[in-house]
């Protein structure tokens, strides 16, 4: 029953990101992990004695926490990944911010400019 529930988990965490990818509401960058979780989940609820062979190869006393080592390692690893995307998206809107205010500096210097250019340097004025 245990397994049977974890496979219907892991079947609706792929079907939600398949869903997410074909809306575009997530980018296939970060499907891929989410994929990756739905198929481990898949293989670990179909064979369940594969998670105590794995603990047992890598010397983890309890099958259990190698699971919660596992995931831990996961999380930590998004953390890690978002942390790096934030850093690299306020570099990109800091620099487009200080574009913004080059190119506002730009046009208010431009403006007045114009508009007394326009007015003396008419052929019908003079």
């Amino acid at each position: 029953m245990t397994n049977l529930a974890a496979f219907a988990l892991s079947l609706t965490i792929v079907g939600v990101v398949f869903e997410m990818l074909r809306r575009k509401k997530l980018r296939e960058k970060y499907a891929a992990l989410w994929l990756i979780v739905g198929v481990g989940t898949l293989i670990l609820a179909a064979f369940p004695s594969l998670l105590t062979v794995v603990a047992v190869a890598v010397g983890v006393q309890l099958p259990s926490n190698l699971l919660f080592i596992i995931s831990i390692l996961l999380l930590l690893g998004v953390c890690l990944h978002l942390s790096w995307e934030i850093s690299v998206v306020e570099d990109e809107t800091r620099t487009l911010a200080e574009e913004v205010a080059i190119l506002r500096t730009m046009i208010e210097e431009l403006s007045p400019q114009d508009s007394g250019d326009d007015t003396s340097a008419s052929p019908t004025s003079k």
